[in-house]
């Protein structure tokens, strides 16, 4: 099996499930070490009092044929995050890949509820959440991804620039957190790119996320027993498949010409030729404004 990233070191910040935990499996299967980062372990759960850990989570890297390193770290306290990039530092002299993928605001947005109406401490955390810990994760590892030449720096987020530009998300604050990450990897991108390293901002599709099928009641075995209840679910994905997508990034020598853009784990699948685990490559942006937003019937016929 082709280990491209054999002697790549990366982070993925928030790995302890969904696209996190998604991006390292992958990473690894790429033959990666990768520190992955969380606030959930078996000793000790967050507010979200889920089971995944991110002790779990580097046990798949290490199973898929990398090196995964569990590394208990809150992404709002700078001193943790500061020690974090330390320790890789120390141990490895060197960071390839940083994937910001901290987010934990599935709990605290209210999708019907206008900013003057939305709880707005709930409202003020969620950007702490899904921004702030980017840019404090950003500061501390860019000097270290920037030692060598190459480097990349994925900034995940939901939804494209274009789709995002025309569409409001739901939410003032939930808009704001996610088209704010577009809009950091662009500034990004002009101040590492003549540093020789490239980010982007990639977003997956619908992701089938632990929580979600947990929210639709079933298993990634059964899940298209949703689309009896929600039909469109019918494109979504399994977060291995924005894992390849970030794989196929690290690996690819020409990374750059994709510096500062905006990127899906869809429209990257047509470029790199990866599939996802059952071998469809589902384009969930470009079903989205054919056939969801245009209120056509479900039909993926074509988009995956």
């Amino acid at each position: 099996m082709s280990q491209p990233l054999k002697d790549k070191v990366a982070l993925v910040a928030g790995a302890t499930r969904g696209a996190g935990r998604g991006i390292a499996v992958e990473l690894g299967a790429a033959g990666a070490t990768v520190y992955v980062t969380g606030r959930t372990t078996r000793a000790r759960r967050s507010e979200y009092d889920r089971p995944e850990t991110i002790e779990d989570t580097a046990d798949l890297v290490t199973e898929a044929g990398g090196h995964g390193i569990a590394v208990p770290t809150d992404h709002l306290e700078s001193a943790r995050v500061r020690a974090l990039v330390d320790r890789i530092a120390a141990e490895q002299d060197r960071l390839d890949v940083l994937v910001n993928d901290v987010w934990g605001g599935e709990r605290l947005f209210e999708w019907d509820s206008t900013m003057w109406e939305h709880n707005l401490d709930n409202g003020l955390k969620l950007l702490r959440l899904g921004v702030e810990t980017h840019a404090i994760t950003s500061h501390h590892a860019l000097p270290l991804l920037l030692r060598r030449p190459g480097g990349l720096v994925v900034e995940m987020t939901d939804g494209t620039a274009e789709y995002n530009n025309a569409n409001y998300r739901n939410s003032f604050f939930y808009d704001l957190a996610k088209t704010s990450v577009l809009r950091m990897a662009f500034a990004l991108g002009h101040e590492v790119g003549p540093r020789g390293a490239t980010a982007v901002a990639l977003t997956p599709g619908w992701l089938r996320s632990e929580m979600m099928l947990d929210g639709y009641g079933v298993r990634e075995d059964n899940w298209r027993d949703a689309t009896a209840r929600v039909p469109h679910f019918a494109i979504s994905e399994t977060p291995r498949y924005v894992g390849r997508a970030v794989a196929a990034l690290a690996a690819d020598p020409d990374v750059a010409r994709w510096n500062g853009q905006s990127l899906s784990s869809g429209g990257l699948a047509q470029v790199y030729g990866f599939t996802d685990l059952d071998g469809s490559r589902p384009d969930a942006w470009r079903y989205l404004v054919e056939v969801q937003d245009a209120d056509k019937p479900a039909d993926t016929t074509g988009y995956r």
